[in-house]
């Protein structure tokens, strides 16, 4: 798969993009008094080169203006009835594409058209025989894409038309096989723009500011007692507090398990107004342990679920299920149209049948679930980082201790801080932080993309 990337990809770049020549600056200035944005001078560059460019890479960390710079390239091009496919790994990471840029956007999935049946193609109906009928797809979350979906998006791209990745290279890689944006921006076979200016608006945010310093391999300045939430939690170059970024300090690891209860329970609908349930996520490394998904799930589910302990409970294995309950898929199901890291709520559970039915983000009907079909569903009031890719919560508590020490790393952290827009809230040993952060990234693996990318057409 990694090889038959590279040969498109390689044949991708070749070629001018599908649309005329554009005046750059004057498309610019229309689509800035139609959009009522101000690009700055790195987005005005940016945008020449990736208006030019068949295959192109847009990457950045947050706040620095990636989907200001998206509006304002789709803005540009719909001007020349460039037909536009807006697609993302993840249904939530979809939905907030299609938020951000007023257009319909869908997962890679649905936009290939799922056929189990059509191997050759990589399992899609789309494919080099039935390729997509547009002239530019743009990719959010790249960091997302494995390669397997990637070769079988390259096989649906039409000849003519061009590829749009966007994404923060910095994140986690995918979870399945490859290394996809990591390998594509590091081979240069892609014009790559990477916005680094941080916005003024946004550099008032100290989760912003705090993912910056991971990123640069730096420890976010934070002032926090044992305990203590009401602290606020990152102080900027300026020594400014935030009331955004907050970092409790536990030693102990059974003791951070009860300060995430209590901040989720209590402490954080009580000062910011959230709701337990919808507005909080839980994020940590791993499933066992005081402080991984299990244990957590178990406190926080009968913490915040009154039904969780009712007449209306549904064991099923180690796991109950109950009306009201917050869980997540955990597999691809193409007939019931709800994928790997979809979230929703249980609505209603048939003891005699053992069966439930749950409302997922995005979905206007709930969704039904035979006993045999309850595997592929988990609690998700904690969930892992990496289940978390691709998605955004108004409010984040990620668990950190060192005995997750193989899997604490920079990425890791990252991506976690990321996930939350107006809260997030780290729990446990601040060495545990440290240690995540002087360890710069994962193990690296070991792709050929970048290889054949690299090797003479």
């Amino acid at each position: 798969a990694e090889r038959e990337a590279a040969a498109r990809l390689r044949r991708l770049r070749a070629s001018a993009p599908p649309w005329p020549r554009i005046d750059v600056a004057r498309a610019i200035e229309r689509a800035q008094e139609q959009l009522g944005v101000a690009l700055s001078a790195s987005q005005r560059e940016a945008a020449g080169a990736l208006v030019g460019a068949k295959l192109g890479v847009l990457t950045g960390g947050p706040g620095v203006g990636k989907t200001t710079l998206v509006r304002t390239l789709l803005a540009i091009l719909r001007e020349k009835d460039v037909r536009i496919e807006l697609a993302a790994p993840t249904g939530r990471a979809a939905r907030r594409l299609a938020e951000a840029t007023g257009q319909p956007a869908r997962t890679l999935h649905r936009l290939l058209e799922v056929d189990p049946a059509r191997r050759e193609s990589g399992g899609f109906k789309r494919g080099v025989d039935a390729p997509l009928e547009c002239d530019l797809v743009v990719v959010d979350e790249a960091s997302m894409l494995d390669v397997p979906l990637f070769a079988a998006l390259l096989r649906a791209l039409p000849p003519h038309a061009a590829l749009l990745l966007v994404g923060d290279a910095d994140q986690l890689p995918s979870v399945g096989p490859g290394r996809v944006l990591g390998d594509v921006v590091a081979s240069g076979v892609a014009v790559c723009v990477e916005l680094r200016e941080i916005f003024r608006q946004a550099a008032e945010s100290g989760i912003v500011r705090a993912a910056h310093a991971i990123h640069e391999g730096r420890v976010p300045a934070a002032r926090a007692r044992e305990g203590d939430a009401r602290t606020p939690g990152a102080a900027g170059a300026t020594g400014a507090t935030d009331d955004d970024f907050y970092l409790v300090e536990a030693n102990e690891p059974e003791r951070a398990a009860e300060l995430v209860l209590a901040l989720v329970r209590e402490r954080i609908p009580a000062r910011f107004g959230l709701d337990p349930r919808r507005d909080v996520q839980v994020l940590v490394p791993m499933h066992r342990g005081p402080l991984g998904t299990q244990s957590l799930n178990r406190a926080l589910q009968a913490a915040l679920n009154p039904e969780a302990g009712g007449a209306r409970r549904l064991e099923h294995g180690e796991v109950a299920f109950a009306p009201g309950d917050r869980v997540m898929q955990t597999e691809n199901d193409y007939e019931k149209d709800v994928f790997n890291g979809d979230l929703g709520v249980v609505e209603d559970v048939d003891l005699e049948e053992r069966a439930l039915s749950v409302r997922f983000d995005g979905h206007a009907e709930p969704v039904h679930f035979a006993r045999s079909e309850l595997d592929a569903l988990a609690l998700a009031y904690a969930i892992t980082v990496h289940k978390s890719q691709g998605s955004e919560y108004p409010a984040v508590v990620i668990a950190l201790t060192t005995q997750h020490f193989k899997m604490l790393d920079r990425r890791l952290v990252y991506t976690a801080v990321t996930r939350g827009r107006k809260l997030v809230v780290v729990v446990g040993q601040r060495r545990a932080l440290e240690l995540a952060i002087e360890r710069g990234g994962a193990e690296p693996r070991h792709t050929k993309l970048g290889e054949w990318l690299a090797a003479a057409p």
